[in-house]
């Protein structure tokens, strides 16, 4: 990946449902994932049930809309399509496949 613009991601999450320790294991499996070819995940405390997923600015996954909290697996791939739609992702892919 190009170093000029690395992709951001952005995770806001509730407070008041005591979401940050999810929101926290989420960033930390795209960052092992991902590493260097992140630019910065973001932690964005908010309330009202949010739990949100972005990437470069394009929502990936709303708690809300989608039905819940994904799996690491599938939150990998929707990054993965928005920064390097290419990427393999190994067993992540393959598992998904089955």
């Amino acid at each position: 990946m190009s170093k000029a613009r690395l992709p951001a991601i952005r995770i806001t999450y509730c407070t008041q449902c005591q979401w940050l320790l999810r929101a926290g294991w989420m960033a930390q499996e795209l960052l092992s994932t991902f590493g260097t070819d992140l630019g910065e995940v973001t932690l964005v405390p908010g309330t009202g049930g949010i739990f949100t997923i972005s990437c470069n600015d394009v929502l990936v996954w709303d708690r809300k809309r989608d039905g819940g909290f994904p799996d690491a697996a599938k939150l990998k791939q929707l990054v993965r399509d928005v920064i390097d739609p290419d990427r393999d992702l190994g067993h992540a892919d393959r598992k998904a496949k089955s």
